[in-house]
């Protein structure tokens, strides 16, 4: 199914967020059609792992890895129930050290073994003997104390192996399935920190990590660009007449800006999806839905330069992000 047609005619999302309706060939300043507590019995070795000299520094060397490499998952941790922050920085320090292989390595296989790695972790955590890894160790004390479901944690480390392959998305739904299987499953995990066990939340999760997968895949365009790679789906691609070359020639013309418009709608589909479970989600879920605020800031500015991928505008920080989040929190909405 073409971007372009997917579900024309809907409303702008509310809690007073801009329209975004398309109008004419010129500048688009609407959108319109778019797309267990208690683990097993703990043996010497994880004992050690926790109760030596060094268990307030693995716990401080994930809120520094997240800190430096993911600042809104940061900022959106901070911001949980004080019981709940130390997992969820734990997760995230997790979602980070994956995240970065790809980046890091030279070579495919040096990437498949340290995925190899995280997978022996985790069967290890679960075995309750996790390695000498500081980020590995607080991950376990995260899963004792929320036993939280392995299923996911090994689901993210699958769909990023798959993805150390380096070829672009062949359509929109392939880089939905990517973002269900890493941004939702993180999504799900938290919800468990959270002690969430809801329907409806796990529907808004599923809609809000797709977005956040389509986001990131749009905000990281110029920097792969800067690598010569393209990742953008490539269907829409072809839809429009835009070839990779384009994107790595930065140019501006029509047909670029109608790929990024295409795929930036279906990311506000998602949202909009999300929202619609709004009054069905339990209140106590929200928090772990706080990262929309950063999305929809995303989606704004992207609007707002005319789905120029390229625009300086988008590279800067949003240096008004933590009073935003904190706002959104106290509101107690998504």
């Amino acid at each position: 199914m073409a971007a372009s047609t997917v579900g024309c005619g809907w409303r702008p999302l509310q809690l007073n967020i801009p329209s975004l309706c398309r109008s004419g060939p010129g500048p688009r300043s609407m959108w319109a059609c778019v797309r267990r507590l208690p683990g097993p019995a703990v043996t010497r070795r994880s004992v050690v792992a926790t109760s030596g000299p060094g268990v307030s520094g693995t716990d401080h060397y994930c809120l520094e890895l997240l800190r430096k490499r993911d600042y809104e998952s940061y900022l959106c941790s901070l911001l949980l129930p004080a019981e709940s922050r130390s997992s969820a920085f734990a997760l995230r320090a997790f979602n980070v050290e994956l995240a970065q292989i790809k980046d890091s390595v030279s070579e495919k296989a040096i990437g498949l073994m340290r995925m190899q790695f995280w997978k022996k972790t985790v069967e290890e955590i679960y075995h309750d003997n996790p390695p000498h890894q500081p980020v590995a160790i607080e991950l376990w004390k995260a899963v004792k104390r929320h036993n939280l479901t392995k299923r996911w944690l090994m689901k993210i480390i699958d769909e990023r192996e798959k993805n150390l392959d380096d070829k672009a998305y062949r359509n929109i739904q392939e880089l939905e399935n990517y973002a269900e299987n890493t941004q939702s499953s993180l999504l799900y995990l938290t919800l468990e920190i959270l002690g969430i066990k809801d329907l409806h939340a796990d529907h808004a999760a599923s809609h809000i990590g797709k977005a956040q997968g389509i986001v990131t895949c749009l905000r990281a365009t110029p920097y792969h660009g800067s690598r010569r790679k393209v990742f953008l789906p490539m269907d829409i691609c072809m839809q429009h007449g835009v070839s990779q070359e384009d994107f790595l020639r930065r140019n501006q013309n029509k047909n670029v800006r109608d790929v990024i418009y295409d795929i930036a709608s279906q990311a506000h589909l998602h949202l909009k999806h999300a929202r619609s479970f709004h009054k069905s989600v339990p209140v106590k879920a929200f928090p772990a839905f706080l990262q929309t605020v950063s999305l929809e800031d995303y989606l704004k500015k992207i609007q707002q330069v005319d789905f120029d991928i390229f625009h300086p505008s988008l590279q800067q920080k949003n240096t008004l992000l933590p009073l935003s989040l904190y706002i959104q929190s106290w509101r107690k909405s998504y």
